[in-house]
């Protein structure tokens, strides 16, 4: 097990995961291409309990593509995207892999929603390939 560092763009949140990732995705869902500025965004899920934050995170709560009840997390002071919250899922932290200190050992085991990707995505042939939702991790 590693104990994983990372935070916002201007260091006001902080935070600490005491645990490996659960999975590690790369997601093209609508929300997610929003939350990446056009791009997919790269997620790895924790247990929530392993999960510490310093610092305010603002929330923002969404129903997803596939019709999950979601809060995002962000840094209020520079914007920075940092969680993921399902309403059905409490006991897991799902967090943006580019707010990681260290990332090299975080590469997505999968991609989902390729349905939903612009005709220019970058999708890679190696990991495997999901339309749309997969069942989550538990």
């Amino acid at each position: 097990m590693t104990l994983r560092t990372g935070g916002c763009l201007c260091g006001a949140v902080r935070i600490e995961v005491d645990a490996d990732p659960l999975v590690v995705r790369t997601c093209w869902c609508r929300l997610c291409q929003a939350l990446g500025a056009g791009s997919a965004t790269v997620n790895a899920a924790f247990p929530a309990d392993k999960v510490t934050t310093t610092g305010e995170v603002r929330w923002h709560d969404s129903v997803a593509d596939s019709g999950n009840r979601m809060r995002r997390g962000f840094c209020p002071a520079c914007g920075t995207p940092l969680f993921s919250a399902a309403e059905s899922r409490p006991h897991l932290a799902v967090i943006r892999v580019g707010a990681f200190d260290e990332r090299d050992d975080l590469a997505p085991q999968m991609t989902i929603w390729t349905d939903a990707a612009p005709a220019w995505a970058c999708i890679s042939e190696t990991i495997p390939a999901h339309s749309a939702q997969v069942p989550p991790v538990d």
